[in-house]
């Protein structure tokens, strides 16, 4: 048996496509997020996150049915909760937005949310791109509670292409850039 809600505030459906039994409603959410400790839920949307912008990168559509199973999994009660405060997340860090583009699938995508850039907006010198790439690693250590191991930073980057031991079109040697550079820079 399925049921058919919309989450408050969120826009995304719940239920109906057989990748779950039953999603709470949003008083049920409610009662069960004080049940969980914040800091459990907060890693799972801080894990969401990085699931979501690494799909995104990877130009990979994500389905809900993948974000229950390897993120969400026990937390599937406070589902809803996670999924809007991830949304949140994604957009004021990274000015995206998690929309959904097949309701009968419940297939999302991420949007961006910042204006256009024209013009003299669209020339990108090299230290454009390093403070890019400075707030995508600072973002990441954000994300995983403010502290990241070097091995983790290094995967994540690995996972967006940046590989650390070969030299990048635009950044140079991405393992000297970080290391040195950003490291000198504090």
């Amino acid at each position: 048996m399925s049921q058919r809600k919309r989450s408050k505030g969120s826009g995304l459906s719940q239920g109906g496509d057989g990748d779950e039994d039953f999603m709470p409603t949003h008083s049920q959410v409610q009662r069960n997020l004080e049940r969980r400790s914040q800091d459990q839920v907060n890693q799972k949307v801080s894990e969401l996150v990085q699931f979501l912008l690494v799909k995104d990168q990877k130009k990979i559509p994500i389905k809900r049915a993948d974000m229950l199973k390897k993120v969400i999994r026990e937390y599937k009660d406070v589902y809803s909760e996670i999924v809007n405060r991830a949304g949140k997340t994604l957009q004021q860090v990274f000015g995206l937005q998690l929309v959904e583009i097949d309701t009968k699938h419940h297939i999302y995508i991420l949007t961006s949310d910042l204006p256009r850039a024209e013009g003299e907006n669209l020339h990108r010198d090299n230290q454009t791109a390093k403070l890019g790439l400075l707030l995508i690693i600072l973002s990441f250590i954000f994300m995983k509670g403010n502290t990241a191991k070097d091995g983790a930073v290094w995967e994540f980057l690995r996972r967006l292409r940046v590989q650390p031991g070969e030299r990048h079109e635009v950044f140079g040697d991405v393992k000297k850039l970080v290391t040195e550079e950003f490291v000198r820079q504090k």
